[in-house]
């Protein structure tokens, strides 16, 4: 696994379009190793919220990225600015698996994918069309940058039940809320290094921790020791701006055999 810039400039992108379908989901683009498509169901709420998924059907043996990957591969990404009566699309993740190829450690998935999108309507009552130009890496034993545009009318066949079900059991899968039990706490963030203690159900040598780098911070992979049946974690701070955001903090996944949940940390 290279870095994410030669990664990039080595591979070049493979560029593929879906033909455009009129219908609430995407036609099928095909690439090497996976083929997406975007599907959405039901009508935007009142205040202009569309939920769907991107559907990422992964062949035997390949792999794709989490929303930070770590020091390798790019995280998947959606550009709408091409659409119709549509403002924003923002994906959420459920929870990855870390992965170790010899070159890296980064945070993925080795199966098929469902990553649930909400995208805004600005103007509910008002058609709308979506072209999304989706990039994400997909990898077997080399990674390769792939790029598709994916077409649909969420309003064609809004009321589809397999659709539907597609849509609702991605959400469902989401990891849930942190809470006192299942969840994770800075214990220190000075220096080039902090320190976070997990409480999760089960052993500790079962819980991963994944950090996603925002409003300046970029982190190395965290690293697991066992301390009074906890899970403690280093994280080493690759950067950090020069002064501390006023956002919501450090966004984490925390997952065991019993589950995952998200939440956020302090700034450090």
């Amino acid at each position: 696994m290279t870095s994410r810039i030669s990664f990039i400039a080595a591979l070049g992108v493979a560029a593929l379009a879906a033909a455009p379908a009129f219908a609430s989901s995407s036609a099928w683009s095909e690439m090497e190793g996976a083929r997406i498509r975007l599907v959405t169901s039901g009508q935007p709420d009142e205040s202009g919220s569309l939920r769907g998924v991107l559907d990422v059907e992964l062949k035997p043996g390949w792999k794709t990225y989490w929303r930070d990957p770590g020091n390798s591969g790019v995280p998947p990404q959606i550009d709408i600015s091409a659409s119709s009566n549509i403002s924003a699309a923002e994906f959420s993740f459920p929870a990855p698996q870390l992965h170790d190829d010899g070159y890296a450690k980064w945070a993925g998935y080795d199966h098929p994918v469902r990553l649930p999108v909400t995208l805004t309507v600005p103007s509910p009552g008002q058609p709308s069309s979506i072209v999304a130009d989706i990039f994400l890496g997909v990898c077997e034993s080399i990674c390769v940058p792939v790029q598709a545009r994916l077409e649909l009318d969420p309003a064609s066949d809004p009321d589809n039940a397999e659709n539907a079900a597609l849509v609702t059991g991605a959400f469902a899968a989401l990891p849930a809320p942190a809470e006192p039990e299942f969840g994770a706490e800075l214990t220190s963030g000075a220096g080039e290094r902090m320190s976070i203690t997990a409480t999760s159900p089960g052993a500790p040598e079962g819980t991963n921790l994944f950090l996603a780098g925002t409003d300046g911070y970029v982190f190395g992979t965290p690293e697991r020791q066992a301390d009074a049946g906890k899970a403690m974690f280093t994280v080493k701070v690759l950067e950090r701006p020069k002064t501390k955001p006023s956002g919501k903090g450090i966004p984490y996944t925390l997952s065991s055999p019993a589950g995952a949940v998200d939440g956020f940390l302090p700034y450090p």
